[in-house]
């Protein structure tokens, strides 16, 4: 957000303004990289942003203990959503009326300002979050899927009793004590 931030301030990272429309410059390689590596790590935060909010919402849930915090993790999830929403109809409205009507720095720099706050409000009631540390790596276990349905593709499941069951290694994705067998996805 910084850098695409600068980008917009500063005439040197930007080709220059082109009112009439006609024999407008165009960006220079150099300008068309910085664009281009501000859009990259732009993606790349919001892509490693907004997967783990979610995840890191519900480790902060006790649902298996308590019936007041599953209450609490379904209206913890409707404002999330609901504030995803009206963040989204902003940014498509007010952030973008003020690119196009007074800066792009402004337009830029005032998401940008916000994001700021939120890291600040996040590292001050960190000592507040109930902190789960991840039990192995989520990509060995979707390998293993995927080997393990690819070998037993046309295997029929007569007694569920059969399946594979380990509760050393799934202690920590466990509900109740054992996971659920579906049959939903044949």
């Amino acid at each position: 957000m910084i850098s695409i931030t600068i980008s917009a301030i500063m005439p040197q990272l930007r080709p220059p303004p082109c009112p009439t429309q006609q024999n407008c410059v165009e960006a220079s390689h150099l300008q068309l990289w910085v664009l281009y590596v501000c859009l990259l790590l732009t993606s790349i935060g919001a892509g490693g942003l907004r997967p783990c909010v979610v995840t890191f919402a519900a480790d902060q849930f006790d649902l298996k203990k308590s019936k007041h915090d599953q209450s609490q993790s379904w209206n913890f999830y409707n404002w999330y959503y609901f504030c995803m929403g009206v963040a989204t109809l902003a940014a498509l409205t007010i952030v973008v009326y003020i690119q196009d009507n007074v800066s792009w720095g402004l337009g830029l720099g005032l998401p940008t300002i916000a994001m700021a706050l939120s890291i600040v409000s996040f590292v001050v009631g960190s000592s507040l979050y109930r902190k789960v540390k991840p039990g192995g790596s989520p990509l060995i276990r979707l390998a293993q899927v995927i080997v393990a349905s690819v070998k037993k593709r046309n295997v029929v499941v007569t007694d569920p009793a059969l399946l594979y069951q380990n509760r050393e290694v799934d202690a920590i994705i466990l509900s109740d004590g054992r996971l659920l067998h579906t049959n939903q996805f044949r």
